[in-house]
């Protein structure tokens, strides 16, 4: 089972390099986006220089990853440097034409595959390298400066300088593809199979369960609450559905308990029977 879930580690790697590489050459680089982090510095450095954008990620991460060595750990490390080599490779010798001529839809879709790709790499415990390496070596050093906010200042600086060689449009898509990377990449951590928690305050909690149970086959479960105020035993339903049930879940409340308090909140990700 070990050896099986390695393979599909392995394949998850190909597939997200491949996939980021993509949208590289066929979105981001034609229309000289460059979405922050090493791939941007490699896009910059292509338009000034003429050298290939995956021989630059490369050089940059080479050295970011024999620093980070020790601090990988094994097969993390190892992972993280098949993934690095690869993304350079495909990065280098996909050879795929740009998929449209305006920068809008270049943004846009570039932004949603290299975060499906950096998502399933991430998945897979690796990185591609580049800057989280250098924000993570950086912040060992000097821990009161949080990860975060060096990512966020290497990223601005990559921007800022495509900003000046390319002009203010180009640097603009660049931080929409920025913000529409990172959510892919949350969407495909956190998974797609969201849903909604109901906290229900009722005196007819029992009712409500039976009708969970019967019309949504959930199961819910009954807390035991006490008011701040009255000081009064109350008893409170914790229930997760899917987003198509949530109409129906209120309708069964409201039919049940018109007075009844209802909190709902999201759920990024539900594991478990039914889910």
């Amino acid at each position: 089972m070990k050896q099986r879930d390695t393979i599909i580690d392995y394949i998850k790697i190909v597939i997200g390099t491949l996939l980021t590489a993509i949208s590289l050459v066929c979105f981001l680089v034609p229309h000289k986006i460059a979405p922050g982090g090493v791939s941007g510095i490699g896009t910059v450095i292509y338009y000034l220089f003429n050298i290939p954008v995956g021989v630059t990620m490369l050089a940059i991460n080479i050295p970011l990853l024999f620093l980070a060595t020790k601090k990988l750990g094994g097969i993390f490390g190892i992972r993280t440097v098949v993934a690095t080599v690869l993304l350079s490779v495909f990065t280098d010798f996909l050879r795929l034409p740009s998929l449209t001529d305006s920068p809008i839809l270049a943004t846009v879709y570039g932004g949603l595959l290299m975060g499906i790709g950096l998502g399933i790499v991430l998945s897979a415990k690796a990185t591609t390298g580049g800057t989280d390496l250098f924000a993570k070596l950086i912040h060992d050093s000097f821990p009161v400066v949080s990860m975060g906010l060096i990512l966020f200042i290497i990223d601005f600086m990559v921007v800022f300088t495509a900003a000046i060689v390319f002009g203010p449009d180009e640097a603009l898509y660049a931080f929409i593809c920025i913000f529409i990377t990172a959510k892919m990449i949350d969407l495909i951590q956190e998974g797609m199979k969201s849903a909604k928690a109901f906290f229900i305050i009722t005196d007819y909690a029992e009712d409500i369960c039976d009708k969970i149970l019967s019309e949504l086959d959930r199961g819910a479960t009954i807390l035991v609450g006490k008011g701040a105020y009255t000081k009064a035993n109350k008893d409170v339903i914790l229930c997760v559905v899917n987003r198509f049930q949530i109409v129906r879940l209120k309708q069964i409340i409201n039919e049940i308990d018109e007075d009844a308090f209802v909190l709902v909140s999201d759920v990024r990700e539900v594991l478990g029977e039914g889910f």
